[in-house]
């Protein structure tokens, strides 16, 4: 799954000393001080904030070595962390809205380094395209070049209205960002901490050990002030590249750099084991957040992408909370399990199916040349046919209802179900040509199609081929649904190849070599533009290569105030358009299973990203 937001700049993730360790033996839960936490997708990243590595599970281990200004609750609610700091609009002259972000004294990076203002610039560098090509690190616009920060945080609402660079207080304790209007988002478009220190001390000196020397690390933070100040091209091209690439490794053991794990989240990485698991100790410099329960020492990240593995794992007691995608096979093993409570619903997540027009935005390599590529009729017709054919009602009653009855098909790329303005726009948005009648007659209309450009099209004619890209091979939900869209695409002569999914799939969302891919997005906040970068021209999230200067309209709109109704308008208008174009349509939200060790106190999921780790530090036996 992929974490959808509100593009910010993100913590980098976190740890202290290193050793091998593996998981525990299971222990009373008088004396248990570990916690498993199931995860479907491997980690691909210790950085989640990049285009190819803005997975869930790399986000998730984020989560718990890195803090910031605010988190959300098990409700939606936004939580100001005045723990590490504090924020809100202030009056600057000149300026038309600002916001002040001031970090409490005494907060500390797990190797000592007091935390203030000048950790809170490196979102700036990752954030203003305006800023990297002044500072000579690359166009985050050209798609033919990645810039030295390969950042997923350029060409959001921030990037489009910051005005200026941040204003650093005398004592360095706070920024000021100046916006030239007001921004809905505000409050969750901030900066985020990092420790600008390590990425001197990798990027520019070339260090492989923690700095045990305070004057050192202070010194190393100066320089990078200096840098960020100056536009030193060099030095911040230096710390880029550790940025952009020292982060995506998937073992950790005692050979790997350390400076590559301080970080200000209650837990520190201590260990990985690539494919496998991640292995988190507890920080004992935390003071950046709320307090740790004190009885859980160390949590563990384990993958495992079939849910019947899982519920077998969860009942040896090998992991102490399941949450994933569950077959109805999976969940009637969890229900079947002594010392396992369930708590179900509906997650935030939500699968969809995306079709490729052209070059991703993130990959300037390769032009799209396949079946749906560009705007012509011939293009658009195609796509259509697909999206007709696709089963989505039958995946759902097949594969999700028997987990959630309640469970319905999607038909908005911006809003689910329930939410204000739904309705209305699945009302207006003309997406009734992809609900209307049965998988039969709508089979039909899509050959018909098909055969303007393939006469001889029928059920298993192979007319044209469409590769499409899903996730790993070993989750079973998403191998299900891959064979019942298989079949049924065959029946009006597409042959749906790759069969056997793909390993480490979030990395390969932005090649053309795909023509289609589906999987989840996972919102990690509530928000107006926490989907533009999903349809935007350069927008980060926007893999399929989708460029519309009339979407592009609506969604700068919805950076600026919106009453309800006017919000309403503007989701409608840009479904239509998605509908229109043959762009993407949404499958179904994810049934949320949540089933953990009955000893385990304080499990507590959420509906936004990260779902099940949001209150880590309220976990205790």
């Amino acid at each position: 799954m992929k974490a959808s937001r509100v593009i910010r700049a993100l913590a980098i993730a976190a740890t202290g000393a290193l050793s091998l360790s593996g998981l525990v033996a299971p222990a009373d839960a008088a004396t248990r001080s570990t916690v498993v936490v199931h995860e479907s997708n491997a980690l691909t990243s210790f950085n989640g904030g990049t285009p190819d590595t803005n997975l869930v599970t790399n986000t998730d281990v984020g989560y718990l070595t890195g803090m910031g200004f605010n988190y959300y609750d098990n409700k939606r609610n936004l939580i100001h962390n005045t723990t590490f700091g504090t924020y809100g609009t202030v009056k600057v002259s000149g300026c038309v809205f600002a916001v002040k972000y001031t970090v409490a004294k005494g907060r500390v990076w797990s190797d000592g380094t007091p935390i203030d203002g000048v950790d809170l610039l490196l979102s700036h560098v990752l954030a203003s395209s305006k800023y990297s090509k002044d500072a000579g690190l690359g166009d985050p616009g050209n798609a033919n070049v990645n810039p030295k920060f390969y950042s997923g945080g350029y060409g959001g609402p921030y990037d489009s209205h910051i005005v200026g660079n941040p204003t650093l207080s005398s004592d360095h304790m706070s920024v000021t960002l100046c916006y030239d209007a007001f921004q809905p988002d505000w409050e969750i478009m901030g900066p985020g901490p990092a420790p600008v220190h390590t990425l001197e001390e990798m990027g520019v000196q070339h260090k492989s050990a923690l700095v045990t020397s305070s004057a050192d690390r202070l010194a190393d933070k100066a320089a990078f002030l200096a840098d960020f100040n100056s536009q030193n091209t060099a030095h911040l091209t230096a710390m880029g590249d550790v940025w952009s690439n020292d982060y995506n490794i998937t073992t950790v053991n005692n050979n790997t750099n350390p400076l590559l794990f301080v970080g200000n989240g209650g837990f520190l990485v201590d260990s990985a084991v690539s494919g496998q698991s991640v292995t988190l100790t507890k920080n004992a410099r935390y003071n950046s957040g709320p307090a740790l329960s004190g009885k859980v020492n160390t949590v563990i990240f384990k993958f495992i992408g079939d849910s019947t593995a899982a519920a077998q794992a969860l009942a040896n007691k090998e992991i102490d909370i399941y949450s994933g995608q569950p077959t109805a096979d999976g969940v009637a093993a969890l229900q079947a399990l002594k010392g396992v409570k369930i708590i179900g619903g509906t997650s935030a997540c939500f699968e969809h199916l995306d079709v490729r027009i052209g070059k991703s935005a993130n990959d300037g390599d390769t032009a799209y040349t396949g079946p749906f590529a560009g705007m012509t009729q011939r293009a658009k017709d195609l796509r259509t046919a697909f999206l007709l054919a696709y089963p989505r009602q039958e995946i759902v009653d097949t594969l999700v209802k028997p987990v959630n009855s309640n469970a319905v098909v999607v038909n908005s790329a911006f809003l689910l179900p329930g939410q204000a303005g739904y309705d209305a726009s699945v009302k207006g948005s003309g997406v009734s040509k992809f609900t209307a009648g049965t998988q039969t007659t709508r089979a039909a209309a899509a050959l018909k199609l098909i055969k303007k450009y393939y006469p001889k099209a029928k059920a298993g004619s192979n007319s044209f081929t469409v590769n499409l890209l899903w996730g790993a091979p070993s989750n079973t939900r998403r191998a299900n649904e891959f064979a019942i869209a298989q079949y049924e695409l065959g029946q009006v002569g597409i042959n749906l190849t790759n069969s056997g999914g793909t390993s480490g799939w979030s990395g390969h969302l932005d090649e053309s070599k795909y023509d289609a891919q589906f999987y989840a997005w996972c919102p990690s906040t509530v928000s107006q533009t926490g989907t533009n970068a999903n349809f935007q021209h350069d927008g980060s999230n926007n893999h399929i290569g989708y460029n519309s200067s009339a979407m592009d309209k609506i969604l700068k709109k919805l950076e600026a105030f919106q009453t309800p109704a006017q919000l309403a308008a503007d989701y409608t208008a840009a479904d239509k358009l998605l509908v229109s174009d043959a762009v993407t349509l949404s499958i179904f939200q994810h049934p949320a299973v949540t089933a953990y060790n009955s000893a385990l106190k304080n499990v507590k999921p959420a509906p936004l990203t990260p779902n099940t780790v949001w209150n880590y530090w309220e976990w205790s036996y």
